[in-house]
């Protein structure tokens, strides 16, 4: 028989995770505050650039129209000064010829920034006739502007967050749909299948995987139960052959030795049949009410091997089948002799059962992975063919209790079997 391993791959515990919902809808707030802050600043620019384009425009039409009237009747009109003490220094001397335009960036009160105009009344030396447009008024504008913006850009968000929390949920849900199909399928369940998954998108995509997997592993599957049971079958008729042949042969150590590796090949097709019949689901358990302190010191006693049995309660009664809950004691007891080392220590306590060596403990590989038959595990654990814990856990399943396997802290393999409430 096999070492004991648990009913199936021993699952890492997932971290802590944060809902897809969520982070798309994070991801959506994230990119609407990029696209709000981006078009805020190109409109913030734009505009800045253009209030300063039209203040210089306006600054020079308006030094040429001052300078035509100051010309024609000497009179300053358009707010025009002559060599104002303001006036900024690249225009006091202008390099470019003698009609230039300035910013001005001084606020004083509501005045500035400004942008300055300024022409020479005549030829070189002669009095600069100036004029200052007052940007403040425009460039509160662009505050307010600036504010509209911001304001527009929060409704927009509130109003994007909702709608990508919603479409993240509908997309959640149908993946995880998937994942819990998934999930069935690892533990067995070969029928599960998520069905249409709507849309025509990767979510589909995956959910028509995840069935077409299924779909391949079931087949694979039934190939593998079909072929066992037809090999059980087909090899009970001429081990039994054997067995009568056996007995036929004179007294001796070579009757003795055929005798043993008939019943050893005897009891390998019985278990093939067994759980082909388990596979099938072709068993079904006969309950009755029993004491299970009794029942398990009986298939103890039925191994014919050593083990340390103690009761909590002797007199406390289960409903269950007997006779397999014999066959999961028997077969642990017989892993840990096999498998383990001395003293092997069987516990009932309530409906709870126990079996215990002292042996190198169960290997890594065996915890992570789920039942192989034919596969013994590691070359300390002794020989076998594999199928024990594949029954044991078999009928575990059947009579709905829960078989777990570990190492004990202070080392030797641990088999826990814990049978259910009743109904």
């Amino acid at each position: 028989m096999h070492p004991p391993r648990r009913p199936g791959p021993r699952r890492p515990r997932r971290p802590r995770r944060t809902s897809l919902r969520w982070k798309i809808a994070a991801l959506a707030a994230l990119t609407a505050c990029l696209v709000a802050a981006a078009v805020g600043v190109l409109v913030h620019v734009w505009t800045a650039q253009d209030i300063r384009d039209r203040a210089d425009a306006q600054a020079f039409n308006t030094v040429y129209s001052a300078m035509d009237v100051y010309r024609r009747t000497g009179a300053l009109a358009d707010g025009a000064e002559l060599d104002p003490a303001d006036l900024p220094a690249p225009l006091r001397d202008p390099a470019d010829g003698d009609r230039h335009t300035a910013y001005d960036g001084r606020v004083d009160g509501n005045l500035g920034p400004s942008v300055w105009g300024a022409q020479r009344t005549a030829g070189p030396g002669s009095p600069l006739l100036a004029v200052r447009i007052n940007m403040s008024s425009d460039l509160h504008t662009l505050g307010r502007l600036d504010v509209t913006v911001t304001v527009a850009s929060l409704i927009a968000l509130a109003a994007a967050v909702p709608v990508a929390v919603y479409g993240a949920g509908l997309l959640g849900r149908r993946l995880h749909h998937v994942s819990e199909t998934a999930g069935r399928i690892t533990a067995g369940d070969l029928d599960a299948r998520t069905g249409p998954a709507g849309g025509r998108d990767e979510v589909a995509d995956i959910a028509v995987a995840v069935d077409l997997m299924a779909d391949s592993l079931g087949r694979r599957l039934r190939a593998e139960r079909q072929f066992t049971a037809d090999v059980a079958h087909e090899l009970r008729t001429p081990v039994g052959g054997l067995l009568a042949a056996a007995d036929l042969l004179p007294p001796g150590e070579t009757e003795d030795l055929l005798r043993a590796r008939v019943r050893d090949l005897r009891g390998l097709v019985e278990d093939l049949l067994e759980i082909s019949r388990l596979d099938a689901g072709a068993e079904l358990p006969v309950r009755t009410s029993v004491p299970l302190g009794a029942v398990v010191a009986e298939a103890v006693t039925r191994t014919g091997l050593d083990a340390e049995v103690t009761l909590a309660d002797r007199e406390f009664r289960v409903e269950t089948d007997p006779r397999r809950l014999e066959r999961i004691v028997g077969n642990l007891v017989v892993n840990a002799h096999r498998h383990g080392a001395a003293p092997v220590r069987v516990h009932v306590d309530g409906r709870t059962v126990t079996v215990r060596d002292h042996g190198p403990g169960y290997p890594p590989d065996l915890l992570l992975h789920g039942p192989r038959r034919f596969h013994t595990g590691a070359r300390e654990r002794g020989t076998g063919h594999g199928l024990g814990l594949t029954i044991a856990l078999g009928q575990a399943r059947l009579l709905g209790a829960d078989l777990r396997l570990d190492n004990a802290p202070d080392g030797g393999a641990l088999a826990t079997l814990r049978l259910p409430p009743p109904d």
